[in-house]
């Protein structure tokens, strides 16, 4: 074992966390998985992990715990909740939290962890299950420097936009602005597609001109193939960005900060839940735009 490798306990093996602890493992990190499903588990063993039947066995002689789940409810239940992380994992431990909730239940998290010996980071991720596998995400980390300075090693494996924001909770806080605009950049996106098409104009050629341009962004390489072949296979699903946009809503409302546009795509990604496609992935944003165009969508 080298002597930056960690022996690190993986909480949550889904779409971004599976990729996320594999990725892990090939940079040499000894990598112990749980999730709740154990066919995720066994995924992940077959990458070269270990699995563990509970959370106590999966941090019961870590370095670093990361959790990856998807909302505050779950983050409170592996982490503050009986059976916890909390209860098990050893004093000076790092918990790294790289799930998207509330500013708040970070600085809960981080508190209840400090009463424990343990430390903490909340390190949001963007770039979607693409970037989780590639190991390129940009990951926003809320913490002390020192702790952020330890878990170099471990952010390197998984992304390649790492930056320390602040103290406990700007990491969420961030995350919250990237979704807002995430959203943005998704609706602006279907509205195009939808007035290019009803003008009759070659989409894929009118796409690929757009992306050299200004117009260019990340969203639209990413979800440019999703948008022509109206493949919309969940990489990031329309509930969760409706999770996202209720934070970003309530965080902006704190600290007095308008969302005049926000507020509208909020409305849109709750149209689109209610419309039955909380299950897509979130460029289906395009469908509620088609229905919108008197077309029943693709």
């Amino acid at each position: 074992m080298s002597a930056t490798s960690r022996k690190i306990a993986f909480i949550g093996l889904g779409i971004m966390g599976g990729p996320m602890a594999a990725n892990l493992v090939r940079a040499g990190h000894t990598v112990t998985g749980h999730n709740r499903s154990r066919a995720a588990t066994d995924t992940l063993v077959a990458a070269g992990g270990r699995g563990a039947d509970s959370i106590a066995e999966a941090v019961s002689d870590a370095e670093v715990v990361i959790t990856m789940v998807p909302a505050d409810q779950q983050v409170k239940e592996v982490v503050l909740g009986e059976g916890g992380v909390l209860e098990h994992a050893a004093p000076g431990t790092l918990l790294i939290d790289m799930s998207s909730i509330t500013p708040q239940t970070s600085l809960e998290v981080a508190a209840a962890a400090r009463d424990k010996g343990l430390r903490t980071l909340d390190a949001p991720v963007s770039g979607g299950e693409a970037g989780a596998i590639e190991g390129v995400l940009s990951i926003m980390v809320g913490g002390d420097p020192d702790d952020f300075a330890d878990a170099g090693p471990v952010f390197e494996a998984l992304g390649t936009t790492i930056v320390h924001v602040g103290p406990h909770g700007a990491g969420q806080t961030v995350k919250a602005a990237n979704q807002l605009m995430v959203a943005i950049h998704l609706q602006a996106l279907a509205e195009a597609v939808v007035f290019l098409e009803n003008a009759g104009v070659d989409l894929e050629a009118a796409l690929e001109v757009l992306g050299g341009g200004l117009a260019g962004s990340t969203v639209l390489a990413r979800k440019r193939d999703a948008v022509l072949s109206r493949d919309f296979k969940p990489g990031f699903r329309i509930d969760l960005h409706h999770k996202d946009m209720g934070i970003v809503t309530d965080a902006a409302r704190a600290v007095s900060a308008p969302l005049p546009v926000g507020a509208v795509v909020a409305q849109l990604v709750a149209s689109a839940r209610a419309c039955g496609d909380g299950g897509l992935d979130h460029s289906a944003l395009l469908r509620g735009v088609e229905r919108l165009a008197g077309r029943d969508p693709r």
